[in-house]
């Protein structure tokens, strides 16, 4: 019922043809390209997240000492 490895190739063969291997190897390294920028990107967000964190539980510990030493 499903796609097999015939109609894989089939398909394979279609689409070298259609499109040739050097636009499928630009294709595929600009893909490629892509994939390591977005994953860069999501590591940023995920320090820049910690980092906030971190600067938010410091201003928090600032506030709470500073109001026992009033006290």
């Amino acid at each position: 019922m499903g796609i097999g490895i015939k109609e894989l190739l089939v398909i394979l063969v279609i689409v070298i043809v259609l499109f040739g291997t050097k636009k499928l190897r630009n294709v595929g390294a600009d893909l490629g390209g892509a994939i390591k920028s977005f994953r860069a990107a999501v590591k940023d967000g995920e320090e820049d997240k910690k980092t906030a964190e971190n600067d938010d539980q410091a201003i928090d510990g600032e506030v709470t000492s500073k109001k026992n030493e009033k006290a």
